[in-house]
């Protein structure tokens, strides 16, 4: 019951639209069938990426083989297209990247930018010190893990493109 009492004098003395709220936006893409790939565990974070990867093969895969015959040269076959198929899941971690990075900053902001009907009426609410501690929390022990894991995996996509490419000169 008290919770309830300090959610609605928190939300009653904020000006901003309710799908603006940092917390809202939170809350929002930690529910989200996509959004929440970033905040799984690891095995269920890895299933989505690597299916995409897979998903990838179907398209770059035969273009592929027609630039390097499989039977050929196999190498440069599976080469070419693991890295052109790393193009789609790439994508999806910069989208997923990009949607949490912007609740990040939210959340860690004191004064946050709202808008009440549209781009011409910009507002800035600033929170109070209450909201803000929790926001804060948030995100750095929610939002910020995501953020890691994410530049982790960008880490071993890049290490894997440039493996593949001084592998390239060797064959």
């Amino acid at each position: 019951m008290n919770g309830d009492i300090k959610k609605s004098s928190i939300s009653a003395r904020c000006p901003v639209p309710s799908d603006q709220i940092p917390i809202k936006e939170y809350e929002s893409m930690s529910e989200s069938w996509f959004y929440s790939w970033g905040a799984r565990d690891l095995h269920g974070y890895l299933v989505p990426v690597i299916g995409l990867w897979l998903l990838s093969w179907l398209v770059v895969g035969p273009m592929a083989a027609v630039s390097f015959m499989p039977a050929k040269m196999p190498p440069q076959f599976l080469i070419s297209a693991s890295l052109g198929a790393l193009l789609l899941p790439t994508l999806a971690l910069v989208q997923l990247y990009t949607g949490w990075r912007h609740v990040c900053d939210r959340l860690g902001q004191q004064a946050v930018p709202y808008e009440e009907s549209g781009w011409y009426d910009g507002q800035i609410w600033e929170k109070p010190e209450d909201v803000y501690n929790r926001d804060r929390l948030i995100a750095d022990y929610q939002v910020k893990p995501v953020l890691h894991r994410l530049q982790k995996t960008f880490a071993v996509i890049c290490g894997i493109c440039a493996f593949s490419l001084v592998t390239w000169q060797f064959i």
